[in-house]
């Protein structure tokens, strides 16, 4: 048996580490100093110091009701960011009476039919006060407008409102599959969407580039951060070949990754996204701005490496991958519930998932200094290794025609697949140990008590909805949504027409199909 240990990325990781490891190693080129190019170091110059990351806790179940509940319960618990998961008919931009959406509404997320859920959703709650996130990609910019009109219908600006809209459709293609449109019309989508925040939301992120779902796919960090950021790649060309400016939208850029049990690796990775996206945006670019050469970004828990078996052992693993994350200097992030490999979280382990963050921040002294392993011999050559494979694989994308050339030969499909079987076969194998599954077992588990849901829900959904309908000018909606393909036809800004039709009570299917009238449907290549 070989006594060599790799990282997850793949390169060799020695048992002791020195001076040797960091020969050649410029501390004034590679980490400056925090706030500063090229901020390996952490993007603000006090970080924690100044204020904790943002505590932002993802949920969505059933009703808009019901997830208005858990929303509620979760401010007074002290989370500081609201962020919304929404159920698959809703991500397919489906209506929840549709035939493909039978036995799927509210299973996974909450369920959004019309700007009556959205207001449904987060009444009671001051949206000129918080910071919301949704995690919606194709259907992105229409859950994003219909956000806006219920911001607008409580009474706050539209330029008052904040948060992120998640809107990465690449990665959907490569690792989740919830896509709607073929990539051309997509990347024109987010395009537009792009465009219409810097004049309307400026407060509002308009993208969360993510890595998320390719590490829970199975990629390695190295392809996590390469895949990831030859995404972002791509939404900035398609941005600036839509005309604008890159330091009018790449500020309100931003990114979502995983944070996995590899403590040291993870710390590692996020410093070295750092630093490549900001000489991506610097000298690629020639982004100017400051704030458009930094990588902000979010993070949640490895929800793959939950385990159903001794489900309390999950506690253990959500508190060292949050501690990679915020030792790794993320911006916000969701701790997972350690439940969510049974079912959706119980208020109880929701909370608990939330506690754990508020020790972090206010229990240990992680906070009192600004990147706490700088000059670390192991974090420093992992830091620079793991870049530098990344930059060998952007370069390897680039000659194949850059992400959506890539993504339309299967390539970073393909790969991810081959190391996800890979980690697979370690496991089974028992060459890769996951305590309760194949070491440490227990004749019998216990199981905790989980959430339930009530199978009446979609019946009631298909009730709202309708209501709606009938309540509505259906004139006036036939006009917006005549609009709306007038306007994917063309080349005008879709959001415009796209928020008139929803003003008018359009629901959310009814102006994807127009959509998909005019873009068609995407059909994927095998790449495995």
């Amino acid at each position: 048996m070989s006594d060599e240990v790799n990282a997850v990325s793949g390169f060799p990781v020695d048992p002791i580490y020195g001076p040797g490891h960091l020969e050649g190693f410029d501390p004034d080129a590679a980490l400056g100093v925090p706030g500063e190019y090229p901020f390996t170091r952490g993007i603000y110059p006090t970080m924690y110091r100044g204020r904790t990351w943002t505590m932002r806790q993802y949920a969505g179940m059933s009703t808009a009701e019901e997830s208005n509940r858990r929303y509620r319960y979760l401010l007074a618990q002290g989370t500081t960011g609201l962020s919304v998961a929404f159920d698959l008919p809703t991500q397919m931009g489906y209506d929840s009476g549709a035939a493909l959406a039978d036995g799927e509404v509210g299973k996974v997320g909450v369920a959004i039919d019309t700007v009556e859920d959205m207001k449904a959703l987060f009444d009671g709650i001051p949206l000129g006060e918080v910071s919301t996130s949704m995690t919606i990609n194709a259907p992105a910019s229409l859950l994003l407008l219909m956000y806006e009109i219920a911001g607008e219908e409580q009474g706050v600006d539209a330029d008052q409102l904040r948060g992120t809209i998640q809107n990465d459709v690449l990665k959907e293609y490569i690792a989740r599959g919830t896509y709607i449109f073929p990539p051309a019309p997509s990347l024109r989508i987010i395009a537009d969407t792009f465009a219409y925040c810097a004049q309307r939301l400026p407060r509002f992120n308009t993208i969360s580039i993510s890595g998320y779902h390719m590490g829970e796919a199975g990629a390695t960090p190295v392809q996590e951060i390469a895949f990831t950021l030859a995404d972002g790649i791509a939404y900035v060309e398609a941005a600036l070949a839509a005309g604008l400016d890159v330091d009018a939208f790449a500020p309100r850029l931003s990114f979502f990754f995983v944070s996995r049990s590899t403590l040291l690796e993870e710390i590692a990775k996020f410093r070295a996204a750092r630093r490549l996206w900001a000489s991506i945006m610097r000298d690629r670019f020639g982004a100017q701005d400051p704030k458009s050469q930094m990588l902000r970004f979010h993070t949640q828990t490895a929800g793959v490496q939950l385990t159903a078996q001794q489900p309390e052992v999950n506690l253990v693993r959500v508190t060292i991958q949050a501690l990679a994350a915020t030792l790794g200097g993320t911006q916000s992030l969701h701790t997972n519930s350690f439940d969510e490999a049974l079912a959706l979280p119980t208020e109880k382990s929701a909370r608990l998932a939330l506690r754990t963050q508020q020790v972090i921040a206010h229990e240990t002294d992680l906070t009192t200094t600004v990147d706490p392993f700088a000059g670390s011999y192991v974090i420093e050559a992992m830091t620079d290794e793991i870049e530098r494979l990344a930059r060998e694989e952007i370069a390897h994308i680039d000659e194949l025609g850059g992400a959506v050339a890539a993504i339309e030969e299967g390539y970073q499909k393909g790969e991810i697949e081959r190391t996800a079987y890979a980690m697979a076969r370690a496991i089974d194998a028992g060459e890769q140990v996951v305590v309760g599954v194949n070491r440490y077992q227990l004749d019998e588990d216990v199981q905790p008590d989980l959430q339930q849901l009530d199978s009446a829900i979609q019946q009631a959904q298909i009730a709202r909805t309708e209501a709606v309908k009938q309540a509505r000018d259906a004139d006036a909606v036939a006009r917006a949504l005549a609009e709306v393909r007038a306007a994917a036809e063309g080349d005008d800004n879709l959001l415009r027409p796209m928020r008139e039709a929803l003003v008018r009570r359009a629901t959310l299917q009814e102006v994807c199909d127009e959509l998909r009238a005019v873009y068609g449907g995407y059909v994927p290549r095998d790449a495995f």
